[in-house]
């Protein structure tokens, strides 16, 4: 597994988020799922303007080996989706902490302490 970036914060459903400032966050597959699903092969992206609840699913990632949900890590609107992700999903094979698959605006008041460092997240997949 690649080093995990200590700039990122992160999910058990080994999902990184990156805040993109003003408010917009970032989220991505981390290297841990890439490695435990194998090369991905296709992407379901929720569609900008779209209210998620925390842990929802609001996606889908295929891979040679499974299909597995992708979950909002926070409340909030999708405010974009990585189109060039959906077109070439094998990106995330290649660079999965530079590959981004949606961006979201968190709710209001919407606690992001539960999100792990990337010593918390190392600490839980057993690095």
């Amino acid at each position: 597994m690649s080093k995990i970036p200590a700039d990122l914060r992160y999910t058990l459903f080994h999902q990184w988020v990156r805040d993109e400032g003003d408010g917009v966050l970032a989220v991505g597959l981390t290297d841990y799922a890439r490695q435990a699903l194998g090369d991905i092969e296709f992407l379901e992206l929720p569609a900008a303007g779209k209210t998620v609840s925390r842990k929802e699913a609001v996606g889908t990632v295929e891979s040679v080996k499974a299909a597995n949900d992708i979950y909002a890590p926070l409340a909030g609107e999708i405010v974009a989706t990585n189109a060039d992700a959906v077109a070439t999903p094998q990106t995330v094979n290649t660079d999965p902490y530079g590959v981004w698959l949606f961006k979201l605006t968190p709710a209001q008041g919407e606690p992001t302490d539960d999100l792990l460092t990337a010593e918390q997240y190392q600490a839980a997949v057993g690095g």
